[in-house]
């Protein structure tokens, strides 16, 4: 296969219009002037990059397409370039597949590729995302010691009054089969007691046959100090269940269809309430945590406006019980605040330089919110008086979860996409960037400056499924 040169005068600038890409490709084919030739009305070509999930400066990306119409003639326009020297030709099942260089000099961020079709004529816009090269730095400012768990980690939380560290796991798609709760020695990171969740009910698969249920499979996870629980989402199943921390046993499995696609859970044990963010819809669904019943819904609107407006989707969720304030982020790049002792939505602003927000902390001191986003591969840092944006700081690839310690006064992201950690002061300067082991997927602030990583598995790889313990020097 041969390799074309991703030339482009400024990658910086994105220039060329949905509207432009439909001359171009009339251009293309016939050598003058557009044509307007007859249009695909029923254009569905999807285009994606393989065999590498990050796409970095100087490297050869292999492209693949799919859904577009047989014999369609196929080329790539970057500020009105063509990225290929020859276009691609879709085959009998309208796939193809080409590769192109990215120039050393390509800066990081989401660039607008005009992909245009022709016989008949299309177009769209694939949004090619080139992920910054943080090197790493710092490992000789910190204590960092990791330790193999369990298959399938997702998140982890740590009790203070217990001095233990509880993480949730579960592994593959429904119906999931195994998973786990497991508690955690917080300076050996031996595993100190592990249960497997309940199995669920059958459920009907998407041919609407009966499926088996598999398991209650535990995700999410946030601890409730106060009454000595455990509360978990069970994603598969949408709804959650609540365990004891002293033995692990189940307390209470709430049925399935009780929340949405459970992602997060914060618990605010000063007002007696449990928050679990529901992923693809607004909700924040709102729990007694003695009646340890439902007690109402929070629902943040979007204040983004426009033909790609979505709904505001409640992901990560920071809290600070001190100011009873609860700060959520959306997939739309918005933040969300939260009086947690009326359940009111005080504010919502939009972040600028942000894409496919997902992970959020506070940091008390400075009234300063960091918001993580795999889209931008940044952290922005927000004045949560005002919602502006003080610094956007780019970290890695995948920027997945963001957490504050106070100790420190050090904010920890998990770069998923690059397997590394990147620490942050409040200001937003760079103090290290550690290699965190593959996918790194959530971090939890522990006792006397510590955090606790947690990887998801990937494969044999001697690093997946660890928890890594990590302490700034004195």
């Amino acid at each position: 296969m041969k390799q074309n040169r991703f030339i482009t005068p400024s990658l910086g600038r994105l220039a060329v219009s949905f509207a432009a890409a439909a001359m171009l490709a009339a251009c293309a084919s016939t050598g003058s002037g557009p044509q307007f030739s007859q249009a695909d009305d029923s254009f569905n070509g999807q285009v994606r990059v393989v065999d590498a999930p990050v796409v970095y400066a100087g490297n050869t990306v292999k492209l693949a397409g799919a859904n577009f119409k047989p014999g369609q003639q196929v080329q790539f326009f970057y500020e009105g370039t063509p990225i290929l020297k020859d276009a691609v030709v879709a085959d009998a099942e309208g796939k193809f597949a080409t590769e192109t260089a990215i120039p050393a000099g390509a800066q990081p961020g989401r660039h607008s590729v005009v992909v245009s079709a022709t016989n008949p004529n299309a177009a769209s816009v694939y949004p090619l995302k080139i992920s910054p090269q943080i090197p790493l730095s710092g490992e000789d400012k910190f204590s960092i010691e990791s330790k193999k768990l369990v298959t399938g980690l997702y998140q982890s939380a740590y009790s203070a009054k217990n001095n233990v560290v509880f993480a949730a796991a579960a592994v593959g798609r429904p119906p999931v089969k195994e998973s786990q709760i497991v508690k955690v020695n917080p300076d050996t990171l031996q595993v100190l007691q592990a249960v497997s969740p309940a199995e669920a009910p059958a459920r009907k698969g998407q041919d609407g046959k009966e499926q088996p249920g598999g398991v209650f499979a535990v995700y999410g996870i946030g601890l409730d100090e106060q009454n000595g629980t455990i509360w978990v989402t069970n994603t598969r199943q949408n709804t959650i269940a609540v365990y004891k921390q002293s033995d692990l046993s189940l307390i209470k499995q709430f049925a399935p269809g009780e929340v949405g696609h459970g992602r997060d859970v914060a618990v605010d044990s000063k007002q007696g309430k449990a928050y679990v963010s529901t992923s693809f819809t607004p909700n924040i669904e709102v729990f007694d945590t003695r009646t340890l019943e439902k007690v109402g819904t929070i629902e943040p609107q979007s204040t983004v406006r426009g033909p790609n407006a979505r709904p505001f989707g409640s992901m990560s969720l920071a809290l600070d019980a001190a100011s009873s304030k609860l700060f959520v982020v959306s997939g739309t790049g918005e933040i969300a605040i939260v009086n947690t002792q009326n359940n009111a939505v005080e504010n919502v602003f939009a972040v600028a330089g942000v894409n496919s927000s997902s992970g959020i902390a506070y940091d008390a001191s400075t009234n300063r919110v960091f918001l993580s986003s795999q889209g931008s591969d940044n952290v922005a840092i927000v004045d949560a008086a005002t919602g502006k944006t003080l610094k956007n700081v780019l970290v890695g690839a995948g920027s997945l979860n963001v957490a504050f310690d106070p100790v420190s006064k050090l904010a920890y992201v998990a770069n998923r996409g690059s397997s590394t950690v990147t620490v942050l002061n409040s200001n937003g300067d760079i103090v290290a960037n550690l290699n965190a082991g593959p996918m790194p997927n959530h971090i939890s602030v522990g006792a006397n400056g510590v955090v606790y990583v947690v990887n998801k598995g990937q494969g044999e790889h001697a690093e997946s499924n660890s928890v890594t313990r990590i302490q700034l020097k004195k």
